[in-house]
């Protein structure tokens, strides 16, 4: 690749020319720079200040010229010194360059992109002031070879531009930017490579890891923050993370745009905020914050953005700043550097000009005298660096500096292989020039490896298979002071392999005792599910809870789930338990009692009808139609025992049973009694007295009451276990924590037929029975069986309703206890009169005593 002047190039020379001439109208003055000679010359563009004229580390006749400084970044200094250091370090190696050594020609361009251009051109042309497309070195040849720098992208882009007009090989040494990679217009550029999804999955595995899911952005107002902002925000997105804002700062030291107002709010938002800049980009941002309340934030971001540098002192800066996360791309030790640093004095290297800024800076002492000369005659000369504070110098190696350290070792290596290659066509005269063209070292570079760790791994220009990430937690110390300590790493080889490990060190700074919360709303509890605020976020919700029958037995649930229908929710509604089933069952103490009762009125039943049999020639058993009697005895005894067929677990066979057996004996005993009415008011309104035939028609025809009134009932039972029949069912709705085991009757208008049917023949007998009630008799029963038809359409009058509104095992026990209750009333109303006038008053019911009356 040669250079060749061609129009293009014309018309940029022309160009630079007019920048010359605006640069020279600016009146920005040009500094002479920090040289030492060599064979080879590799340029340097540093960043030591923020300043508004930058004017301080130039001079013009060793008088200083006063001017606006806004901060003091004497920890860029060791970027510097990292090229010093390296450039010595290779000089003492005999293995490379041939004996020959490295030079250095150095400048502070701070901020300020025109003096980036001046800078550039000085370089060039070996004058300062420059001379634009002169060169105005002695030498026969340029003897600059390379360029390192600089640590923002607007001053790398506009170095860039001017050296790219000559093909000088420049390396970067800020945070890597997609912009910069344009190859038309900074053709002559290197980065070292950065993979950005290994950071954006950093930033997610850390807030995943702490449970961080509603976390603001800040970016610089550039392309290269908006990149960020709209990959870091999808990478959150499809992890199920939130921005709570998004923050964008403008460029240092233009206008204020930030609303304050709102700036302080959206500070309140989250105590997480992720940062993507450097230190000069977010310039803005340090001192808003500053200039405002303690938010409070933990503060997560890259090692380029140096927390601890505080223009206001390392004691404001730690609180408001204090337990910021890190992510610095790991590096290995740089072999001495640490101990180069520690003898590093401004008597050492008496030709370094900007060591005379930074130790007055570092130790706090003055600058000038009182005439405007130079001097540091009351520093501490011998004072070391390494007794600084974090927030004005740091001993551990940054990454802008390690990557000046491997930028200066990648061009001595790509110099060392143009000049093996030149050997081997021609032999080296020490005394001749040797320096080759700038140009000529770029496909050495383009093959080259720019090594971040020098030792084990190689980093190519382009995408990284595999990237280690360091964690650094901004500390206060056991002994009070400020240190950056390393607290996990992070390594990242695909989207699927990746690992985050970090131990039990990481502190929190002033404001938190243990790990912050980042959430827009509280957890939902298990117990209760998440429902959508409007106009809010996904992450902003309110919590409610489970309705019944579901729960939720995590945390934040979208939705509860439905317990199974043997299952019920625990008053937490975070757990399904069983149900219990619930039938009434003989052991229950209410069953006991009704089995008891059933047991005990069917032995009383059973001893009236042995009493009726032992005296049934007396009249008091013959009148009326004693079968018809026993008849009704035995009805009553079986419907004392139907009652036992609905206590127990229901089963086909009882379910069946209960009702239609119930309906039947039922049937049988009211019509009975109807007989027996029947029998009373035939016998006194038509029978003849002594008519026997007339005595056998009324038997007969009370005989066919009884069978025709229980082959009615019959019949309906028949249809309806025909149809519908009755089945065992669960009821796991009606009782909180209950299955009812239950006999669903199948056909609910089968059933009421049946009652209604017997309450048919209950009205019938007792409205006969009332007409009845006061005929003469010595043994009429009309008004026996009036009171007992009145008792049993009462008790099954208020089962109805009761019988509605009850469930489970309360209604089975209500409908037995009808049961026998109505039984009870036929019994005790109709038979009991008759036993007391049988055992106590028999001498009042002979024959002879009713002949007499």
């Amino acid at each position: 690749m040669k250079l060749s002047l061609d129009f293009p190039l014309l018309v940029m020379i022309i160009f630079v020319s007019q920048e010359e001439n605006s640069l020279l109208s600016l009146n920005v003055p040009a500094s002479p720079g920090y040289y030492q000679d060599g064979n080879f010359i590799i340029g340097g563009l540093f960043s030591l200040r923020v300043t508004d004229d930058n004017t301080r580390f130039g001079f013009k006749d060793n008088v200083y010229i006063q001017e606006n400084v806004y901060m003091d970044l004497t920890k860029h200094y060791q970027h510097l010194l990292a090229m010093v250091f390296a450039i010595e370090k290779i000089n003492k190696d005999l293995n490379i360059l041939f004996n020959m050594s490295l030079g250095f020609h150095l400048f502070n361009v701070d901020f300020i992109e025109t003096k980036a251009v001046k800078s550039s051109m000085s370089l060039l042309s070996g004058k300062s002031p420059p001379i634009p497309n002169y060169d105005c070195r002695s030498e026969k040849r340029n003897k600059l070879v390379a360029v390192v720098g600089g640590v923002s992208t607007q001053i790398t882009a506009q170095s860039s531009q001017v050296l790219s007009l000559y093909n000088v090989p420049q390396i970067s040494y800020g945070p890597f930017d997609y912009s910069l990679r344009d190859r038309v217009h900074f053709q002559s550029l290197y980065q070292f490579p950065m993979n950005p999804t290994a950071l954006y999955q950093g930033f997610i595995q850390l807030m995943m890891h702490f449970g961080w899911i509603w976390v603001g952005l800040v970016v610089p107002d550039d392309i290269r923050g908006e990149m960020f902002l709209r990959d870091m925000t999808q990478e959150m997105i499809d992890s199920g993370l939130c921005v709570a804002f998004a923050e964008r700062i403008p460029e240092f030291p233009a206008t204020d745009t930030i609303n304050n107002q709102i700036f302080v709010e959206r500070f309140t938002f989250s105590n997480v905020t992720v940062v993507f800049g450097d230190t000069y980009s977010l310039l803005r941002f340090v001192y808003k914050i500053f200039c405002n309340i303690i938010f409070g934030n933990v503060w997560v971001t890259t090692s380029y953005w140096d927390i601890t540098i505080s223009p206001f002192g390392q004691k404001l800066s730690y609180t408001y700043f204090g337990g910021g996360l890190s992510f610095s791309v790991h590096m290995d030790e740089i072999p001495g550097f640490e101990g180069f640093l520690k003898n590093v004095q401004p008597a050492k290297y008496p030709q370094d000009i900007f060591i005379q800024d930074v130790w007055s800076i570092l130790f706090e002492c003055p600058y000038l005298d009182q005439h405007g000369i130079r001097e540091l005659s009351k520093c501490e000369q011998n004072g070391t660096l390494e007794t600084r504070g974090l927030h004005v110098w740091d001993m551990n190696t940054s990454p802008q500096s390690y990557n000046v350290y491997g930028a200066v070792h990648v061009i001595a290596k790509a110099l060392h292989e143009e000049l093996s290659l030149r050997l081997e066509e021609e032999s080296l005269d020490s005394g001749a020039s040797v320096a080759p063209h700038p140009w000529q070292l770029h496909e050495f570079l383009q093959k080259c490896q720019l090594e971040r760790s020098f030792v084990k791994k190689k980093v190519v220009n382009e995408d990284i298979s595999t990237t280690k990430l360091d964690i650094f937690n901004y500390q206060s110390l056991l002994n009070g002071t400020k240190a950056h300590v390393k607290v996990g790493e992070f390594v990242f080889e695909s989207n699927s392999v990746q690992h985050l490990s970090l131990n039990d060190k990481v502190g929190w700074g002033e404001h938190f005792n243990e790990t912050p919360s980042a959430v827009c709303s509280q957890s939902c509890p298990p117990g209760f599910r998440k429902t959508a605020l409007e106009g809010k976020p996904f992450w902003c919700f309110d919590c409610i809870p489970c309705p019944d029958g579901e729960i939720a037995n995590e945390t934040n649930m979208d939705q509860c789930i439905k317990c199974p229908e043997d299952e019920y929710p625990n008053r937490q509604k975070n757990e399904c338990l069983p149900k219990i089933m619930m039938f009434l069952s003989y052991e229950d103490p209410l069953g006991a009692v009704l089995v008891s009762m059933a047991l005990g009125l069917s032995v009383l039943t059973a001893l009236i009808l042995g009493l009726f049999i032992q005296y049934r020639d007396t009249p008091i058993v013959r009148a009326n139609n004693k079968y018809l009697s026993y008849l009704l005895l035995v009805a009553l005894m079986l419907c004392f025992f139907c009652s036992l067929v609905f206590i127990g677990r229901p089963s086909p066979v009882t379910c069946i049973l209960r009702q239609t057996f119930f309906g039947v004996v039922f049937s049988v005993a009211v019509s009975a009694i109807l007989a027996k009415t029947f029998i009373v008011v035939v016998a006194f309104k038509t029978v003849t007295p002594r008519s026997k035939f007339q005595m056998w028609m009324v038997t007969r025809f009370s005989n066919a009451i009884v069978f025709s009134g229980s082959f009615i009932q019959v019949c309906i039972c028949t249809i309806w276990l025909g149809t519908s029949p009755p089945f065992p069912d669960m009821d796991a709705q009606s009782e909180y924590g209950q299955i009812i085991l239950q006999c669903n009757e199948g056909s609910t208008a089968a059933f009421y037929c049946v009652l209604g049917y017997l309450g048919f023949l209950a009205l019938l007998s007792l409205m006969i029975a009332f007409l009845a009630r006061r005929l003469p008799d010595s043994f009429n029963e009309a008004k026996l069986i009036t009171f007992s038809m009145l008792v049993f359409c009462s008790v099954w009058i208020c089962f109805i309703p009761t019988y509605l509104s009850t469930k489970g095992k309360t209604m089975v026990a209500l409908e037995t206890f009808s049961i026998l209750a109505s039984s009870a009333g036929l019994l005790g109303c109709i038979f009991l009169p008759k036993c007391y006038l049988i055992l106590l008053r028999a001498d009042n019911i002979s024959r002879k005593k009713i002949l007499e009356r």
